[in-house]
């Protein structure tokens, strides 16, 4: 006899059915909102699917809960396992407290604390957290090893068939809360499960729609895989948008990615910042930083959608709120309002009196000044920040330190040495 192949399971349109039933009492069936300041701006009609108004804050619990809720018995007995950024950890605790089930959860350690708290919080005594390594990939082979180590089952954040058909739900509610045909859908990609269970569902109910992938243009494992035509490892990512920055996308999100998605747009970190503050500023909507990420995408559409019907999904909302001053931060840099310079003042006396009456634009501000006088040097450098009225005066001020020979160096250009400054 020959050897006999183990079965290759992928997601199904019946699957994500048979999802949507078992979650039924588990799940937040969120809602489909149409905004009207988005409708406005795009000139036609955009949707939002509200998973931060989930359960868990977030969509990952209906993976995690279909996954975990289809374990055997003897799956179970020795407990069970993840690694995630955050939300997919939130939804294994979840689903470990109402199944009863002994969980282990991996996590990075720049994970935001509000999300250890929530994932402490819901697990309460079924979970141990675990903080290992920098980024999602590195709590991964800690948690695959524990698994090796202690025989326990591995709940995969996005690269697992029931998984894929749990996140399969939020489309599946998206089609019957519609009122007509839906043009264009926007999804936020990490690993790709949601956007994978999004592909599973559509391309059955409706094949016409434009399924529109959103990566952060920090960690684009799904665009670099498919235009390499393999499953590429990033050897660095960003990872300030926790929920989306990953190394390796799925075996299993990527073959279904490659075919499903029409297109996958990378969206600057600050540009997410920007909309973090836009929502919360103008929709009284709390978003963590890959909650943004499809609304953020639609300024690079907004020729394509413009009189048509727009989903974007809302992903989650579990923000740490001492991440505030950070956004703001990003956002002022991506949106030209803040620069930061090293000026070599001449060591003599009136020097910045002169920087500031006329080099300094009447509008400008001065948000951050460190200086050290160096008595055996002419010049003597400083590290400024500022901010400027309207992103257009910038040249003005290039123009205006050199007319008065001011040696300086612009670090916006320079990221090498910004990191260590945002």
């Amino acid at each position: 006899m020959g050897v006999v192949e183990a079965e290759i399971r992928v997601p199904t349109y019946e699957g994500v059915q048979a999802a949507k039933v078992k979650l039924n009492n588990v799940v937040v069936r969120t809602p489909l909102m149409k905004n009207l300041n988005f409708s406005d701006k795009y000139e036609g009609n955009v949707f939002f699917k509200r998973e931060d108004l989930q359960a868990v804050r977030s969509y990952k619990i209906r993976g995690a809960y279909n996954k975990i809720s289809s374990l055997s018995d003897e799956e179970n007995k020795n407990g069970i396992v993840c690694a995630s950024a955050g939300n997919h950890a939130q939804g294994v605790a979840y689903s470990c407290q109402k199944l009863g089930i002994r969980g282990t959860i991996f996590m990075p350690n720049v994970t935001p604390k509000q999300k250890i708290g929530q994932v402490k919080m819901f697990g309460k005594d079924m979970v141990d957290v675990v903080l290992t390594g920098d980024t999602f990939d590195d709590a991964y082979r800690e948690a695959m090893d524990f698994c090796d180590k202690n025989k326990a089952t591995f709940v995969h954040p996005f690269d697992d068939e029931k998984v894929i058909e749990g996140q399969g739900t939020v489309a599946l509610e998206i089609l019957e809360d519609s009122d007509g045909p839906i043009d264009f859908l926007f999804v936020p990609i990490g690993g790709g499960g949601l956007a994978s269970g999004a592909i599973t569902t559509f391309k059955t109910l409706s094949p016409n729609t434009k399924i529109i992938g959103v990566e952060p243009q920090g960690a684009p494992a799904m665009k670099e895989s498919i235009s390499s035509g393999e499953n590429v490892v990033l050897p660095k990512i960003d990872t300030f948008i926790d929920g989306a920055a990953v190394r390796q996308v799925g075996n299993k999100t990527l073959e279904i990615c490659k075919d499903g998605l029409d297109d996958i747009i990378l969206v600057p970190e600050g540009k997410v910042c920007s909309m973090i503050l836009q929502l919360y500023n103008q929709e009284a909507i709390v978003v963590e930083p890959a909650g943004a990420l499809s609304l953020a995408a639609l300024d690079f559409y907004k020729n394509e959608i413009k009189g048509k019907n727009v989903v974007c999904v809302v992903s989650g909302s579990n923000n740490d709120i001492t991440r505030t001053e950070e956004i703001k931060e990003r956002s002022l840099l991506y949106e030209g309002i803040k620069h930061y310079f090293i000026i070599r003042f001449p060591q003599r006396a009136g020097a910045l009196r002169e920087f500031l009456t006329e080099v300094l634009g009447p509008g400008d501000d001065i948000v951050h000044f460190e200086y050290s006088k160096k008595n055996s040097r002419e010049r003597g450098p400083a590290l400024i920040g500022l901010e400027l009225q309207n992103k257009e005066s910038l040249g003005d001020l290039f123009d205006r330190l050199k007319t008065k020979s001011f040696v300086f160096e612009y670090l916006n250009e320079k990221p090498d040495l910004m990191q260590y400054l945002v």
